[in-house]
């Protein structure tokens, strides 16, 4: 009488009928997790980017093309148009004269897909400054 009990325990465990299943099901979220993940991340590292040539381009627009770029309004609204696909606006970025020449700088705040994650959403910054 206990071996029959003990015979179907040990069949049980020798079968590996649904072991795939249940390794997938384990598996999949943190799959999933891990590649959401980087896809937030490669957006972060496109925006800062796109903010880091935004503020290049405007910067040498305002050293080589007073035409286009020649007061600090223009500066900002040729920047702004640089950064297309993002919804950077013309007063993220400031222009102010030093002793280097022209300095540009942008700030966006980036924000993720599932904005709870972090208590503060990240800050990103680029600056030049040019003659």
């Amino acid at each position: 009488m206990i071996r029959a009990p003990t015979r179907r325990l040990r069949a049980l465990g020798a079968d590996a009928a649904g072991a795939t299943l249940v390794e997938y099901a384990l598996i999949f979220p943190v799959l999933v997790l891990v590649l959401l993940g980087l896809i937030q991340v490669a957006g972060l590292v496109l925006t800062q980017s796109t903010l880091s040539y935004a503020v290049e381009e405007a910067s040498r627009c305002a050293a080589v093309r007073p035409d286009i770029c020649g007061t600090p309004d223009q500066i900002q609204t040729y920047a702004a148009s640089l950064t297309s696909g993002l919804d950077v606006p013309a007063s993220a970025f400031s222009v102010t004269t030093d002793a280097c020449g022209q300095r540009i700088r942008a700030q966006a705040t980036y924000t993720f897909l599932v904005s709870d994650l972090l208590p503060t959403p990240p800050t990103l910054t680029a600056d030049v400054c040019r003659a």
